[in-house]
């Protein structure tokens, strides 16, 4: 019989366990790529992501600590922030810092970061892309850069609620977007920023996204 647990507790379980998946209100389910995410960083994301930030860097969704790992590592100033709290513990066993904090809340030095990262799809958190980007554009310095992993051409924007399942536990609905390639200019207009470039490495797509002023 499975039983509910809480959304922080079933991601903290999906680390520890390596294994989860995404259920949608339709019963369709997507593996999550967790055992990637734990590991080290691969040619695609440093390509997409640590090799293109210069200065101060926060990973929103930093997950078991990969990306800010790879930039600490690189000498570049960084934080991990996550609602859940081993994958906090397993950033900061990679010797990075990491802060166990919803984006929406209190985050550190807001207004300070130069670059912000949301990468794996984490443009998703909240399932509102235009709350989340107007949220992150506060985050970030003037001038400062957020580069968000986004989904293909042809995608859209799909809005919905999901579940996590891990080792036959459910967690509480929440909400989840996905944005694809021909929906992100928009989304983006609408968070009063522009794209300023795309990049594609192994099927992945990440855009930079800028102040629409600067």
């Amino acid at each position: 019989m499975s039983s509910a647990i809480t959304t922080g507790g079933a991601f903290d379980d999906m680390f520890s366990a390596g294994s989860g998946r995404f259920v949608g209100s339709d019963g369709q389910f997507e593996h999550l790529a967790v055992r990637q995410w734990a590991g080290d960083t691969d040619q695609a994301d440093r390509q997409l992501f640590t090799e293109r930030c210069t200065g101060r860097t926060l990973d929103i969704g930093c997950g078991p600590g990969r990306l800010v790992g790879d930039l600490v590592a690189r000498g570049i100033p960084a934080l991990g922030i996550d609602v859940s709290l081993e994958a906090v513990r397993r950033t900061r066993v990679r010797g990075a810092m990491a802060v166990q904090v919803d984006v929406f809340d209190d985050v550190p030095w807001p207004g300070r970061w130069d670059h912000a990262l949301l990468a794996d799809g984490n443009i998703g958190i909240g399932g509102h892309p235009v709350r989340l980007l107007a949220r992150v554009r506060d985050l970030v310095s003037p001038g400062g850069t957020v580069l968000a992993e986004v989904s293909p051409e042809g995608v859209g924007i799909v809005r919905d609620t999901r579940r996590l399942w891990v080792e036959g536990q459910y967690s509480p609905p929440f909400e989840w977007a996905v944005v694809g390639l021909d929906a992100i200019t928009d989304v983006a207009r609408a968070a009063d920023l522009a794209v300023r470039d795309v990049s594609t490495h192994d099927d992945r797509h990440v855009v930079t996204l800028g102040r629409a002023e600067d």
